[in-house]
């Protein structure tokens, strides 16, 4: 039999190669990202976006506050509407307004620990980890499962906020209500002119009728409701840790 280094046959050594070189490929192919479909909003996929709608009454009130959900590479929604229920494919309350596409190179997809490449290792490897877009999405969908809806303390925010901290996206593990609302709200486009007119016509229609029955007390009323409703998440996120805790 051939020998080898250390009295090791070749035979071992080459075997022992083809093993890590299976391993690397391994690796290569678990991380690869493949090609996204392009945006269809008239199918209702958006690969990896993150989408936004308008909220009855709510909305009406505060235009800025709406339902968001996340979708799969595939491009199907996925968005936390009730207790112990996650949706697939039938975003809750209408059809998307506002979508934003995320970059999956952003994403932090460690196979073990000696390979995050983002600097929250630990702390993203006890909140949980992934190996793809989907499975962190998965991952969040099957822990969702199991909680109770709350509009002020645990909604579709804090589902998408537990997706985005589970992908490590942007190299943060800080993603909560206020600043998933913020990326929608300040960095997402429109799906058509429809969508605005759809968005902001029920606000514009109950200020005017407010105004024109009750005065301006009427707007000065609706401002203060806004402005107490988005101190509430600043509040509850920021100021008094574990308040708003889903």
């Amino acid at each position: 039999m051939p020998r080898g280094v250390g009295g090791l046959s070749t035979t071992n050594i080459k075997a022992a190669y083809d093993v890590e070189l299976m391993s690397s490929s391994t690796s290569r192919i678990q991380h690869e990202l493949w090609p996204l479909e392009e945006i269809n909003p008239k199918a209702a996929r958006f690969p990896c976006c993150l989408v936004w709608t308008p909220l009855p009454v709510v909305s009406w009130l505060a235009p800025f506050m709406g339902h968001v959900g996340i979708c799969r590479e595939d491009g199907i929604i996925l968005d936390f509407s009730g207790s112990n229920f996650v949706n697939a494919d039938d975003f809750a309350f209408g059809a998307v307004a506002r979508y934003l596409q995320l970059d999956r190179n952003q994403c932090c997809f460690p196979p073990n620990l000696a390979a995050h490449a983002c600097n929250h290792g630990y702390q993203h490897t006890e909140f949980g980890t992934a190996i793809t877009w989907d499975d962190a999405l998965q991952s969040s969908v099957r822990q969702f499962e199991h909680k109770t809806y709350n509009l002020f303390t645990c909604n579709c925010h804090s589902f998408v906020a537990n997706c985005l901290n589970r992908l490590c996206y942007g190299g943060s593990m800080g993603w909560n209500m206020i600043n998933v609302a913020a990326l929608i709200l300040f960095k997402g486009q429109w799906v058509n002119s429809m969508s605005i007119i759809r968005s902001f016509l029920p606000f514009v229609v109950v200020l005017c009728i407010g105004v024109l029955m009750v005065g301006w007390p009427f707007l000065i009323g609706l401002f203060s409701f806004s402005f107490l409703l988005l101190g509430w998440f600043v509040f509850g996120t920021y100021c008094v840790t574990g308040l708003i805790e889903c």
